[in-house]
């Protein structure tokens, strides 16, 4: 389906690969992987036709449909379901038609156009758009908002779902799990394994991709490979090639040193000369095999808390909420240093009111909050992104953090967090999504925080970035609770588990696999809810269409047999008058054949003029129903 043969490509002077050569078939679903600019986003825009190659072929189907996430929402006052309907442009296209067709009263088109309508599932359309949304987590009622209402984590929801709502046969997605709660994660997870085109994923979801996967296409110095097997499979594959191209290093080193080191004895020996310039070439025609290893520019560690007392936070029959209305009820939790707790919950539930209880942000509406006096808290949340000051540098950020550190200090400990060099000294303003997520990584970790509340501290981040971050958990000693879509980073960092969900949030007895199954009754039961919403209407439509079809049917059926007929004749009376333009059949000896002729052309006439009336009739009996219809 999809083929690149010696495929080359530059974002300005820079290469981001060459001599790319792969296919993918139809069917195939590939996760693309590589670090932050390496080329996968510039991968999609090349088979976008958004951007061109530098060098080689990229073939593929013609008039392939392929459906990508818009990475703008366009300020829109139509309601959030219509918007994800535009996502079916088959579906739109022939919906424009039978408006057509009924203002022009075009019985036989809009037969036709029906039947193509239920083809194409186009009565349940509603149904299936509202079951997306569901799925990613909007709420009852959502549906009938304008876009325009929605915030831009929300809207880019809506992009997700209308590219799903596409019935395409290659479907591009670029991260579409970080706008993504975890329910909202293992729900795509399940959709995009159904999902019976060709897809490409960039994710830095180890799980999603596991799941999801049966490719692995992989951009690093500047080329691309494609591996069978899910990520897993691709792991322990390139370990085994980074291994062999280890190995086959060293080996080429010693027989270079062995080569030069014969070289250096010899070469001011005049017997010995031809063998030092035989070996001298053999070395200079060598293809030198470069050392193997893996970039990861992250060192992430928890400097060691100053004090850990016991219990760090206490909550006593607490709740929380906004204003009058609570969100949690009846709250009991005691954090002890090593406690290390993942929220899960449906999305709404309160597992960020939650957090925010916990640190203090909100305070209990009824109950106790009680903390230690020596509790130190860090908090990460995605505000805490806008915050950072974009006019200065990350260095600047901890100088005002520890005035009295070094500057050697602070590069090394920024280094750990990929800011090496002069990015140590550029102000934040243009820095990436991932950029400022390490920031802010860096001063809460700087703090030496005894109590970790962590809100989706993995978005934006990479997939060496999560890794860093998931063993700098590891080795943390104070206490921990953490929100979080990455299902690896929740398994790896957290000894038990939480469940917010009806008003109340308790301890849950299971691991992540036992929550699934609880997501998917619970969804059961909610996509009841979104069927009673949308299936009464969708009957509706279906019946007064089927009846529609059944008043036309006999009146289209009498102009299809007048046209047909009308077709015929016309033709009849062509080749009538064809034949009536040969000169020689005006010969006198031609005269009974020329009256014979004459004859037929004048009985075709007289029936063309009745099928004539007959067509008009059924024209008049058509618009005279669409109209009452």
């Amino acid at each position: 389906m999809l083929n690149f043969k010696s495929v080359a490509l530059r974002r300005g002077q820079r290469l981001l690969f060459e001599e790319a050569s792969f296919t993918i078939h139809s069917g195939e679903k590939v996760g693309i992987t590589g670090a932050n600019g390496a080329g996968k986003s510039s991968l999609f825009r090349l088979i976008l036709g958004e951007i061109h190659i530098d060098a080689g072929e990229i073939t593929m189907p013609p008039n392939l449909d392929i459906a990508h996430v818009s990475q703008e929402t366009p300020a829109s006052e139509r309601t959030a379901l219509e918007y994800v309907m535009d996502g079916d442009r088959e579906l739109r296209l022939i919906e424009a038609e039978l408006g057509e067709a009924e203002k022009r009263g075009d019985g036989v088109r809009l037969g036709l156009l029906y039947s193509r309508l239920e083809a194409i599932g186009g009565y349940e359309a509603r149904a299936r758009a509202a079951k997306l949304m569901a799925g990613l987590g909007f709420g009852p009622g959502d549906e009938a908002k304008v876009v325009n209402r929605f915030s831009g984590g929300w809207r880019m929801r809506l992009n997700l779902a209308q590219a799903l709502m596409c019935r395409s046969d290659m479907l591009l997605l670029d991260e579409p799990t970080n706008h993504l709660d975890l329910d909202a994660v293992i729900w795509l997870q399940e959709w995009l394994s159904r999902y019976p085109g060709t897809l490409l994923l960039v994710s830095h979801d180890r799980d999603f991709l596991d799941d999801i996967v049966d490719h692995v296409l992989h951009i690093e110095n500047q080329a691309v490979a494609l591996f069978s097997g899910n990520y897993s499979a691709f792991e322990i594959r390139r370990a085994e090639l980074l291994g062999q191209q280890q190995a086959a290093y060293e080996r080429q080193q010693r027989e270079v040193a062995r080569v030069q080191a014969f070289v250096d004895r010899f070469r001011a020996k005049a017997t010995k000369a031809r063998q030092v310039q035989s070996r001298l070439k053999a070395l200079s025609k060598l293809e030198l095999i470069a050392a193997a290893h893996v970039d990861s520019p992250f060192r992430f560690s928890f400097l060691p808390p100053e004090k850990l007392p016991s219990p760090l936070l206490k909550v006593d029959d607490g709740s929380v909420g906004y204003g009058t209305t609570a969100i949690l009820n009846g709250v009991n939790l005691t954090l002890n240093p090593g406690e290390r707790i993942g929220l899960l919950g449906p999305n709404g539930a309160g597992k960020s009111t939650l957090i925010k209880l916990l640190a203090g942000m909100l305070n209990p509406g009824s109950g106790e909050r009680l903390e230690a006096q020596d509790l130190r808290i860090g908090y990460f949340a995605q505000h805490q992104l806008e915050q950072l000051r974009v006019d200065e540098s990350p260095l600047q950020h901890l100088q005002k953090l520890d005035p009295r550190a070094t500057e050697r200090d602070l590069r090394n400990f920024l280094a750990g967090f990929g800011f090496c060099g002069d990015q140590a000294l550029a102000a934040v303003a243009p820095f990436s999504g991932g950029e400022r997520a390490r920031l802010a990584l860096a001063l809460l970790i700087y703090r030496k925080p005894n109590l970790l509340l962590l809100d989706e501290p993995t978005n934006h981040l990479d997939l060496n970035a999560r890794d860093a971050l998931a063993l700098a958990l590891q080795d943390y000693q104070g206490a921990m609770v953490l929100v979080s879509h990455d299902r690896h980073l929740l398994r790896t960092v957290a000894n038990d588990f939480w469940l917010v969900a009806d008003g109340k949030a308790e301890k849950f007895d299971g691991d992540l696999d036992d929550y699934r199954q609880w997501l998917s009754s619970r969804r059961s039961a909610s996509q009841s809810v979104v069927e009673s919403i949308t299936t009464p209407s969708r009957k509706d439509q279906r019946r007064q269409d089927a009846e529609r079809r059944r008043a036309l049917r006999p009146f289209q059926q009498a102009l299809e047999r007048a046209e047909a007929a009308l077709e015929k004749l016309t033709s009849e009376k062509r080749r009538l008058e064809e034949r009536l333009s040969a000169p020689e059949l005006y010969e006198i000896e031609a005269k009974p054949a020329l009256q014979a002729l004459l004859l037929e052309k004048a009985e075709i006439d007289h029936r063309l003029a009745e099928t004539e009336s007959l067509w008009l009739e059924a024209v008049e009996a058509l618009e005279s129903v669409l109209g009452e219809v």
